[in-house]
């Protein structure tokens, strides 16, 4: 099978770097081009240099050249930046792995009538570890449906913008969908002042920002004489990174249909 041509948005940013030094050395996968905002101080510029590596790939700030040149895209911009790469892999009938996070309701409607056309992989964490944790979370709150209190505690670095991650609200998801409820309703995320008890039902939230922290999740199983915690630690991008480009595989030869990693990894 030929390798996968990837284009990797946001190539200059934290993150666009780490899925650039992943698809240089993951099987199956050939860097076909790199993108990012017009303006910025890498356009121009070999995707491999903060790497060390000589790619032949330049950064441009044209998407849509760039975007034509690959099978799949791979994004963890911004919700507005993405949905505009979204519209023109839609338009041009390539694949896409999409790691951003912070989109509000219309824009997840975007994606999934997108997928309608081309193959998207959605997910708000793309490290194998974490979806693991997804599914572990079914079965605790299965057998810890009674009598315990939830609660989700995330973590991150002091540049991220939105609250609480998207990784901390798939875990209130899946809890919630286990448990039956509707996290709409359910969910709390801020205490503060006078709040009476807390409602058994209910559904915590406690976010963290400060310094370089990749991304630290816990769920939180509160008892009477006994806690169960289950937790993610991120030590760096990689996993996201690496995760993303398994993705981007198992879309290779799909006309259509929008998937997640639980998709991606068999997990359903």
């Amino acid at each position: 099978m030929a390798d996968i041509g990837v284009a990797i948005a946001g190539a200059s940013g934290r993150m666009g770097r780490m899925l650039i030094e992943a698809a240089l050395g993951a099987e199956g996968i050939t860097l076909a081009a790199a993108f990012d905002r017009p303006g910025t101080a890498f356009i121009g510029r070999d995707a491999g240099e903060m790497a060390g590596v000589v790619t032949g790939v330049v950064i441009v700030d044209d998407a849509r050249a760039a975007i034509a040149a690959a099978d799949c895209v791979i994004d963890f911009t911004r919700p507005e930046g993405t949905l505009e790469h979204l519209a023109l892999a839609r338009e041009l009938g390539k694949a896409m792995v999409i790691g951003t996070t912070g989109f509000d309701a219309g824009g997840k409607a975007e994606i999934a009538r997108a997928a309608e056309s081309v193959p998207v992989v959605f997910a708000p964490n793309m490290a194998v570890g974490v979806n693991a944790v997804f599914k572990l979370l079914e079965v605790a709150a299965r057998i810890l449906s009674e009598g315990y209190d939830i609660e989700v505690i995330e973590a991150h670095h002091r540049f991220k913008v939105d609250a609480p991650s998207g990784t901390a609200l798939r875990m209130g998801e899946v809890l919630a969908h286990e448990l039956g409820r509707d996290l709409d309703t359910c969910a709390i995320y801020g205490r503060e002042g006078y709040t009476g008890e807390r409602k058994a039902e209910t559904i915590g939230f406690a976010t963290i920002r400060g310094g370089d922290v990749v991304g630290d999740h816990t769920a939180l199983f509160a008892g009477i004489g006994e806690r169960i915690e289950i937790t993610h630690k991120s030590g760096s991008r990689m996993p996201y990174a690496l995760g993303s480009l398994r993705a981007a595989r198992f879309l290779q030869g799909r006309g259509s249909g929008l998937f997640d990693m639980q998709d991606v990894l068999g997990l359903r």
